[in-house]
């Protein structure tokens, strides 16, 4: 691993917990964010015990200004942070359109978009200054397509795909390298609660190695499962008509 210090958001848990544990294992000193201090705590404490480095932020990345201050401070605290990982998110739960309403879908936006967004661009002139730097942002498979019960999830995913991939080819000539982490079905407390067959599941502690992998290269997209991945790039093409008609069959 190229880097010596890591800032991860949502690290509480799930993605964020299990890419944790194994950066730290490389000898990063992990910068630890999430809003719950207790579930944070524990994590600091498993990783030490396994001889690592780990700092906690408690943070709700849907303050905006909070998360420049908190990001900044721990880049002051850690003499410089190499690594952002934008993993935050919710998903909103499972709701036919027909059924959305502002609150809930602003309250998914706030974190998966803005709290992103807020995230990747807390450190940007810093690393821009210091010529060095690597953003990860985790948005989802999700992304391709919108999705029956999850317009929102999808929507606001895409657009973080698409702001990473601006962000790309910008920073480039900064010396910045930037990854869009799309996974498919990961299983974490946001999976627990689905109802529908979720195809080719991939453990957290493998999500997270695949993930380490495309960050050691500076890939721009790491998207897996790949069997997954394969099939929603084949989705992505299919005009408008064949895919309403796909998406109801898959239904049932």
């Amino acid at each position: 691993m190229p880097y010596r210090t890591a800032f991860i958001t949502g690290a509480s848990s799930g993605i964020g917990r299990a890419l944790a544990l194994r950066l730290a294992r490389d000898g990063v000193h992990v910068a630890l964010s999430a809003r719950r201090r207790d579930a944070l705590e524990d994590l600091a404490r498993d990783i030490e015990r396994r001889c690592g480095k780990a700092d906690i932020y408690p943070l709700d990345v849907s303050d905006p200004a909070r998360v420049e201050a908190t990001l900044r401070g721990a880049d002051d605290d850690l003499g410089g942070i190499d690594l952002v990982v934008a993993n935050a998110g919710v998903s909103g739960g499972q709701r036919w359109s027909g059924e959305l309403d502002y609150e809930a879908t602003a309250e998914v936006i706030s974190v998966n978009v803005q709290g992103a967004v807020a995230t990747l661009l807390a450190l940007m002139d810093r690393m821009v200054e210091r010529r060095r730097g690597h953003l990860v942002g985790v948005s989802s498979l999700a992304q391709y397509r919108g999705l029956p019960r999850s317009a929102t999830y999808s929507a606001s995913k895409a657009f973080l795909s698409t702001f990473l991939e601006g962000l790309r080819v910008d920073l480039r000539q900064a010396g910045l390298a930037v990854t869009d982490v799309r996974p498919g079905f990961v299983e974490t407390a946001m999976t627990a609660g689905n109802t529908h067959r979720m195809p080719f599941m991939v453990q957290a502690p493998d999500a997270a190695e695949i993930i380490v992998r495309g960050i050691e290269k500076r890939s721009p997209v790491v998207a897996f499962p790949w069997q997954l991945a394969t099939v929603v790039r084949s989705a992505a093409l299919l005009p408008p008509s064949l895919y309403d008609r796909a998406v109801t069959r898959a239904k049932g």
